[in-house]
């Protein structure tokens, strides 16, 4: 296993969790559109750009450790 490749275990794994607690958070909203009406899919629709908010996230994070900047916080 390359260096790298360890580095990126957490990153995912924590996106992974994410993005399956915002999946059960959107169905859970779209199924209960019956009494929530138009809210419960825009709460769906929120969950869902949060979604791919979290995979954009995690792919320029894993870009930023495979270039060799370990520390993300040492550009601040």
């Amino acid at each position: 296993m390359k260096k790298h490749n360890k580095k990126i275990v957490a990153p995912v794994v924590i996106t992974v969790i994410l993005v399956l607690y915002l999946v059960i958070y959107a169905v859970m909203c779209l199924l209960s559109v019956c009494s929530m009406g138009i809210v419960g899919i825009i709460f769906a629709l929120i969950a869902l750009s949060g979604i791919a908010v979290s995979i954009y996230t995690l792919i320029e994070r894993i870009n930023e450790i495979e270039e060799g900047e370990d520390d993300d916080i040492s550009k601040y």
